[in-house]
This record gives C-alpha cells, structure tokens and sequence, in this order.
C-alpha cells in the first residue's frame, strides 16, 4: 500500500470502530423508550446496557486469537456484518430477553471489529506516528457515543426505537463494504491455528497483559456508569430532551480530546504511567465534585463530570500504545489486545448496574462517587505496578 493511500485506510479502520461501538452506545438515550415499551426496570436496564460486553467478558482473549486466525481485514468485515444483521433482528423484537440475546451477538461482532484494529493500524502507517494513530484510535468509543446521544433522541423521538435500531444495523452492513474495499489485504493469510493456541498461552503467562487489561477494567467500570446513565440522570432533573442529548454529548466527546492528548503526549516522550495518574485522579476528584455534593451549583457538577470524561480520556489512549508495548511477541498483538478489551468488558458489563443498584437503594444518584473512588484508586495502584514493571524491562 502506497504512502498516500495508508492514510486513508488507517482513517476507514478507525471509522469502522466508530460504527461498531455505534452499537454499544446505542442503548443509553434509548433506555427510557424501551422501558415505556418492553417495560423494563431500570436495573434491567443496566445489564442491557453493558451486555454487549458480555461476549468480551468471557471470550475477549479467544476472540483475539480468532480474529488473528481470520487476518485483521476479513475479521473486521465480518464483525460489522454480524453487528448489522444482529441490529436489524434487534429492531424486529418484542420483548426484553430478545433483545438481550442480540445485544450479546453484537458483542460477539463487536470484538471482531475492534480487537485487530490496534495491530492493522500499525501495519498502515508509518513507525514515527503509531502513538498518534492510536490515540485517534481510542477517540472511536467517545465519538461513537457522542453520536449516538445526539442523533439517537432524534431518531427515537420521531421515528421510534425500532427504527434507530435498523438505521445502525444498515450503517453497519455498509461500513463492511467499504472497509473490504478500501483497505488491502495483509499478506499473511492468518495465524495457523498452533499459533493461536501458542499466543493465547504467551499471553496469559505474561504480567504486562494482566496489568493493562486490570487497568482497562478500573477505566471502563466507573466511564460507562457515569456516560450511560447521563441521559437518564438528566431526564430525571427535569432538563429537557434536547439539552439532554446535547450535554451528554458534549460529555462523551470531550473524552477525544484526551485520547488525541494521550498519542501526542506518547509522541513526545512523557511517560505512559504519569499519564495514566493523571487521568485517575481526575477522574476521582471530578466524580466527587459531581456527584457527592449535591448541593453545588448544577454548572459546577456538570463541570466535574467533563473534567471526569476529558482528563479520564488519557487513559485509553495511553493503554492501546501500552498493549502493543507489552504484548510477548508479534503473533500475540491481537491477543494482547483481546485480553484488555476482556478486562474492560468486565469493567463495562459490572459497572452500570453497581451504579444503578446504589441509586435504587440510596434514592438517587449521590452514591455514584463511591464506585468512581474505588475504581480510580485500583487504577493509580495498577498504573504504578506497571510502570515498575516497564522501568526494569
């Protein structure tokens, strides 16, 4: 592939993780809709919410030697295909554990999608500017969010719940033609099957994946509760529809901006462990200006809650470069990846529905600090170990 045309190719793969995690971010405006109509409760609504990782919980690292098998390019075709009929099928259906059922095969598709993401990029763009490409790279769930909590209201409000499902389902199905088109293929064929096996087992017997998909979880847990719920936490207070989508869409792309920050950073030579500090303890304190007292005037906590989403997005950024840097050896990039995309499906799939039970049980929103302090002080633990580990090697 040409210089010219990499760019290119690297910006598709990028705008086909946006329309896969299209689909996680879906859901979060299209909660109270879905509850008016399949009647569902709120907790209901927090493991839907996060079920689209169940797939990565339990199978991320598998799927990481699976989409190796497949090679990078048919990998990500394939999961968009299975994401937009699983869409489609999801706007067919007239009940809750339907729809839960195709939440977890759009996670299945998902990861397809997004676990060779990190390994293709690399093979397409020059060595000096693989930090800044994959700090574009972490902007994909962000912004993907941020879309879907403008445009879903929109959609939902005139046109139904149904229909934004088939809108992203079609999406989909054509982002997997373009991407088979735009980008050539590699050209190994895939890992032999002895070879998948063998990256799984060097993953697994090495501390540096463990630790970046440890702290990928404590990222994912408490950004997901918080984002997720915004909408519902809006509605709540009485903010209208249309300033709803638009807040919390501000909230979600304001996270790009520090996935962008974290590959220049990595770029110029800061140290991945101070920026990972850095973004835990942002997130720590601004979730505690946000949500512990609520007493504080309502342009101060929504100031928190950008400085949780803005300063937090130094974190993924800075953990898809540490992967690759972590990772045993070639053949087990995507297996590293898989492993931390696992983690963080765990952090995404516990954290919506810890937040929504203390909310039940507190009567509001005020106890949502508590998890966002746990998981960003298991994070800066996690962060230091590592950079330990990084200093020796």
């Amino acid at each position: 592939m040409s210089a010219s045309a990499a760019p290119y190719a690297a910006r598709v793969v990028i705008l086909a993780g946006v329309c896969a995690a299209l689909h996680v971010g879906k859901l979060a405006p299209a909660i109270q809709a879905l509850q008016q109509a399949l009647g569902m409760s709120l907790v209901q609504a927090g493991f839907l919410l996060s079920l689209v990782q169940a797939v990565g919980m339990a199978l991320g690292l598998a799927m990481g030697a699976l989409a190796d098998g497949l090679g990078a390019r048919r990998s990500m075709v394939l999961g968009l295909l299975i994401l937009g009929l699983a869409s489609v099928m999801g706007g067919l259906s007239h009940g809750v554990p339907a729809l839960m059922l195709l939440r977890a095969i759009e996670g299945f598709g998902f990861l397809l999608v997004v676990l060779p993401a990190p390994g293709l990029l690399r093979s397409l763009v020059p060595p000096q500017r693989v930090a800044t490409w994959l700090g574009l790279w972490g902007t994909y769930m962000p912004l993907a969010t941020a879309l879907a909590l403008l445009l879903g209201p929109w959609c939902i409000h005139s046109l139904g719940w149904r229909a934004w499902w088939w809108a992203l389902g079609a999406l989909s199905l054509a982002m997997a033609w373009w991407l088979w088109r735009s980008v050539a293929p590699p050209a190994p064929a895939g890992l032999a099957q002895a070879s998948r096996m063998q990256a799984v087992r060097d993953t697994l017997a090495a501390p540096g994946p463990w630790l970046v998909a440890a702290i990928f979880a404590s990222y994912a847990s408490q950004w997901m509760a918080v984002i997720g719920f915004l909408p519902t936490i809006y509605s709540q207070a009485g903010v209208p529809v249309v300033a709803t989508a638009w807040l919390t869409a501000l909230v979600a792309a304001v996270n790009m901006a520090g996935n962008v920050a974290s590959g220049q950073a990595l770029q110029r030579g800061v140290a991945a462990h101070r920026l990972l500090l850095w973004g835990f303890a942002s997130m720590t304190a601004a979730a505690v200006l946000a949500f512990a007292a609520l007493d504080q005037p309502p342009w101060l906590r929504f100031a928190g809650v950008l400085v949780f989403s803005g300063v937090g997005g130094l974190i993924p950024g800075t953990l898809f470069s540490l992967a690759l840097r972590v990772a045993p050896g070639e053949h087990a990039l995507a297996t590293t990846v898989g492993w931390m995309q696992q983690g963080s499906a765990l952090g995404q799939f516990a954290g919506p529905p810890l937040v929504a039970w203390l909310a039940v049980r507190a009567g509001g929103w005020q106890s949502t600090w508590l998890v966002t302090s746990a998981c960003g002080a298991l994070g800066v633990g996690l962060s230091l170990i590592l950079a330990r580990r990084l200093a020796r090697r």
